[in-house]
């Protein structure tokens, strides 16, 4: 069986491409046909509603869908999937949030796309909190800005978060969600106790690490290869009330790195000793301060920091930060000092802000306001993300960092680097890391001109090349390949279960098809 599966599958892909080319000529046909559903009024082919549904975040990838569902329940996105799983010609489907991707990851050349918040006022799953606290039933389609609300609402919260949270819950789950406080709680992945998923063969199951765990384990972190998250139950814990905010700085990487793995030792869920978040980030020697994180530094200190910059031309930033209530505000200062001790961050370079939990978990969306109002925020978005293995990231620091990105000086927005655990991650689940304990998230979060951005795409080839020769054996995080070799290196071990899983869950390729997992070539 193990032998036949790969040769199974393959035809399966053959026969869907072939189907896929043959549905191009039929589309007439398909559309009448979609008009005798019962949701045919939920199928938009408002011109408007097609372009939007042809672009995501990255400004990059457009591919034209045929038509916008805009559900209102999980029954109308089954609907529409039953229907093209019984088609002789079926199509293809991907479910978009709010299209944070950016290489195309949630659009359907020629087929159908999922407007998945057209069901945040209809009738599928809200935001609804168990009577004893414990847990919160939230729709995949609610944004976690709106999970926040809610919960904080009767002093709640999740654990697990994002740095932007006007992204829907089921796409975060469908890759990993991940954010500072993943070296402590693991990433929203690993923070989920149960799940409605609308598989490719238009079966409604709900599933957990007890039932149906197969599905369970596959679509979390499975980039929407096996099916539609529709609900997600998320555990809660009390809520603080404020935050210890603070950023120090860093000329050498070997201390910063020391300092970050040094904290992050300390990460047990329960353990009121340990930080609720860490991330680290590049300075770059670009003349100002002038990405969404500078903001926090006071005014006044702004141009010792910038001499400093301009003096090693990248300065390592690491912050972090401690939770706290109306209970442990007294502790909390001899708490953070008992953190800090011993640290190497360079003297007089410290800074603390003191703000509420929601102020600190929404930062980014006042910056968003900002660049709105500029034109900044729609333009195109050539990211990159990796995870790192712990025993490489100073070669990274110095082909990448002080190399590859100080040399080509084209670098505009923020660039992440900060640790994790790997035994905070289940391995069982869809989504891949490094083999070793500790690896690190890079993220070069850029942002580029509609007529510029080739250049950071060439970057970012350049810097997966170094990684290459220089025996790096990075993940992509948010994966984009173009080829089966490509995915398959991705997934290394996991490729053989995710091939089965596919098979199993979705067997006509009929879900993501924008991932080019099963359709590179296409």
């Amino acid at each position: 069986m193990a032998v036949a599966l790969p040769s199974f599958l393959t035809a399966i892909m053959i026969m869907s491409r072939l189907m896929a080319f043959i549905g191009i000529t039929r589309n007439n046909d398909m559309s009448s046909k979609l008009q005798a559903l019962d949701i045919a009024p939920k199928l938009s082919y408002d011109p408007s509603a097609i372009e939007s549904a042809s672009q995501d975040f990255g400004h990059i990838v457009k591919a034209v869908p045929q038509a916008v569902l805009l559900p209102s329940s999980p029954w109308d996105i089954a609907s529409l999937v039953n229907f093209s799983y019984s088609n002789s010609v079926p199509f293809s489907m991907a479910a978009r949030g709010n299209s944070h991707s950016v290489n195309g990851q949630a659009m359907a050349k020629n087929g159908v796309v999922i407007d998945m918040t057209s069901m945040k006022n209809g009738n599928g799953t809200g935001i609804r909190i168990a009577s004893d606290g414990s847990y919160a039933d939230v729709g995949g389609q609610q944004f976690w800005i709106d999970v926040l609300n809610a919960t904080l609402g009767l002093g709640l919260t999740p654990v697990s978060w994002t740095d932007y949270l006007y992204l829907t819950v089921g796409g975060t789950l469908s890759n990993a969600g991940i954010s500072g406080q993943t070296f402590r709680y693991g990433p929203q992945i690993s923070n989920v106790y149960e799940i409605d998923v609308i598989t490719g063969t238009a079966d409604f199951v709900t599933c957990s690490p007890n039932n149906n765990s197969d599905l369970f384990y596959a679509a979390l972190g499975g980039l929407g290869q096996f099916g539609i998250i529709t609900r997600a139950r998320i555990p809660l814990e009390p809520a603080p009330k404020r935050v210890k905010w603070v950023r120090m700085l860093y000329s050498d990487f070997s201390d910063f790195t020391r300092d970050q793995e040094l904290l992050i030792s300390k990460n047990g869920r329960n353990d009121n000793k340990a930080l609720n978040y860490l991330e680290g980030s590049l300075l770059l020697d670009r003349g100002s301060l002038d990405n969404w994180r500078s903001s926090f530094f006071p005014p006044q200190d702004q141009p010792k920091i910038i001499s400093l910059i301009t003096k090693f031309r990248i300065v390592y930033c690491l912050e972090i930060v401690k939770h706290y209530d109306d209970q442990t505000k007294t502790t909390v200062d001899k708490d953070l000092q008992q953190l800090l001790k011993g640290l190497r961050y360079l003297p007089g370079f410290m800074f603390e802000k003191d703000a509420k939990y929601e102020e600190f978990l929404n930062r980014v969306h006042s910056e968003e306001l900002k660049l709105k109002a500029k034109g900044l925020w729609d333009v195109p978005h050539p990211w990159l993300n990796l995870f790192i293995p712990k025993s490489k990231i100073s070669d990274f620091n110095d082909g990448v960092f002080k190399s590859i990105v100080l040399q080509r000086n084209i670098t505009t927005g923020p660039v992440l680097v900060y640790p994790m655990n790997r035994k905070k991650w289940d391995d069982r689940m869809s989504a891949v890391i490094p083999d070793e304990e500790i690896f690190y998230t890079v993220g070069l979060l850029q942002s580029s001109g509609f007529d510029d951005w080739r250049t950071f795409e060439d970057q970012n080839k350049e810097i997966l090349q170094f990684c290459e020769k220089a025996g790096i054996k990075v993940k992509q995080y948010l994966p984009h390949y173009t080829t089966k070799e490509g995915w398959v290196n991705h997934f290394g071990s996991k490729w053989s279960t995710f091939q089965k899983r596919k098979l199993q869950f979705d067997p006509k390729l009929l879900l993501s098809p924008g991932q080019r997992i099963f359709n590179n070539n296409q």
